[in-house]
């Protein structure tokens, strides 16, 4: 219980953190970001009209009250998921985008995600137990290869090949253009025939880094006693391999994992520009691209939120999978 607590006092203090600094550093940059929407349309150096700027202030919601007011009232925004309105994709508002875009996002990079978390552990283990063989040579160097591989590089190569000469997939997009999104078979295959090359992408240049990771974790875990034991009473090898060395090796994969998750928010943000795939990733870079700093906000404010709640429910699962970490604190 003391452990759960400690965790949650941490978790609610850095998330006020993360509110804060999303609210201060744009106020404190210099500028005005309706001058800055007004320049775009009108070229910099002409003359606004002080009753036009105020117009366009009070459309975009900026306030010109106390810092402390405006921070009580942004507190009560973020409690309302109300991030205000984008500069870039107006009339549309921070939260309507966000809501348009993150289904996209968590559907391809967080199943691309558990898909290679899953398979470069497994090849891991596999690779740990059968070190200096053939088998372990080969997984090492091919795992090797692809996490230095640039993954936007293979991303064109893909398109190229597999979408533009080949046909087999769709060359950018979430799905066929006219097409109206609804719950039905033919959508979802889609859909599906969209997100097979960015999955792919995705997954090729990362599961070569959970399968080193999980190697390297694993030899060290194989030399305990344990382990030896286990192999001495005459244990059948996968049970020594999967209950003994690869559950305690996990752990700190199980930590990048929990990281990889809350950053799945934030989008493969390459791989969908090169795609044109209407995620997360690809909706931060138009709104960098167009200086829509609510937009970013909202963005960013969302991806610290995941990144913060993946991690905390990451160190939930470390007491599960080894209670060891709960006595040592109760302990301290």
């Amino acid at each position: 219980m003391r452990f759960f607590l400690k965790r949650t006092l941490l978790l609610i203090a850095t998330l006020w953190v993360a509110v804060t600094l999303n609210f201060l550093i744009p106020r404190l940059m210099p500028g005005n970001p309706g001058q800055a929407m007004i320049a775009k349309f009108t070229g910099e150096g002409h003359p606004l009209n002080p009753a036009a700027l105020h117009s366009i202030d009070i459309m975009l919601g900026i306030s010109h009250a106390s810092l402390l007011t405006q921070y009580w009232n942004y507190l009560g925004e973020v409690v309302h998921l109300n991030f205000g309105m984008s500069f870039s994709y107006f009339p549309y508002t921070v939260a309507q985008l966000i809501e348009r875009a993150l289904p996209w996002t968590l559907g391809l990079v967080g199943i691309a995600t558990i898909i290679s978390f899953a398979l470069g552990t497994a090849l891991g283990v596999i690779a740990a137990w059968g070190r200096n063989t053939t088998t372990d040579g080969l997984l090492t160097t091919i795992a090797a290869f692809l996490n230095t591989f640039p993954y936007f590089w293979f991303a064109l190569v893909a398109v190229y090949i597999m979408g533009f000469i080949l046909h087999w997939f769709p060359l950018s997009g979430g799905y066929t253009p006219g097409a109206t999104p609804v719950f039905s078979l033919g959508f979802i295959t889609d859909v599906i025939r969209h997100g097979v090359l960015p999955a792919l992408t995705i997954v090729v240049s990362s599961v070569g880094g959970w399968l080193i990771g999980m190697r390297n974790n694993m030899i060290n875990t194989l030399g305990e006693d344990y382990v030896l034991l286990a192999q001495a009473k005459g244990l059948k090898s996968r049970w020594i391999a999967t209950m003994y060395a690869a559950h305690n090796a996990i752990l700190p994969n199980i930590t990048g994992f929990g990281m990889a998750l809350g950053f799945v928010v934030a989008g493969s943000l390459l791989t969908e520009v090169v795609f044109g795939y209407p995620g997360m990733g690809n909706l931060l870079y138009n709104a960098v691209i167009n200086e829509d700093y609510p937009l970013m906000q909202g963005i960013f404010l969302v991806i610290v939120t995941c990144v913060v709640v993946a991690n905390f429910i990451v160190d939930l699962l470390y007491v599960l999978i080894d209670p060891r970490v709960r006595y040592g604190e109760e302990r301290d």
